[in-house]
């Protein structure tokens, strides 16, 4: 399971993810520099880093490399989900929990997924659970 990235590494990842193309230090350094003052070698050691730790791929490009991401965001998250939830000693309270801090938003977007991961399953309120509710048919 991924570690969750640092700060300085999730700036240069979001980047490298947004792009979706291959990139430069120097690219990622002129972008971060837009919202912080930060060396080329700070940029370039992290991309390394990144690239140690197999979050990026690299080649080269003349005298420098073009970084790549090796997996997407959306994959990244879910893994950092998934390692914190196999961490719980109650699995099924963490769920119910999570659920509960959902947005709106969050939660018809939880629904889409199950469509697409498991299109067989009735949407809520299509269940038998709903024959057992005492006000239904009145």
């Amino acid at each position: 399971m991924p570690r969750q990235l640092g700060e300085l590494e999730d700036a240069v990842m979001t980047r490298v993810w947004q792009w979706n193309r291959p990139v430069t230090v120097r690219e990622v350094l002129e972008d971060l520099q837009q919202e912080r003052s930060i060396a080329y070698t700070t940029v370039m050691t992290v991309m390394d880093n990144l690239h140690q730790k197999g979050w990026v791929r690299r080649e080269v490009d003349g005298r420098a490399y073009r970084y790549m991401a090796v997996s997407t965001r959306a994959a990244y998250s879910a893994a950092l989900m998934n390692e914190a939830w196999s961490r719980s000693d109650n699995p099924a309270a963490a769920l119910v929990a999570f659920f509960g801090m959902m947005s709106a938003e969050q939660r018809e977007a939880l629904q889409d997924a199950m469509r697409i991961v498991s299109p067989g399953l009735p949407e809520v309120g299509d269940g038998p659970a709903d024959d057992m509710d005492p006000e239904a048919g009145r």
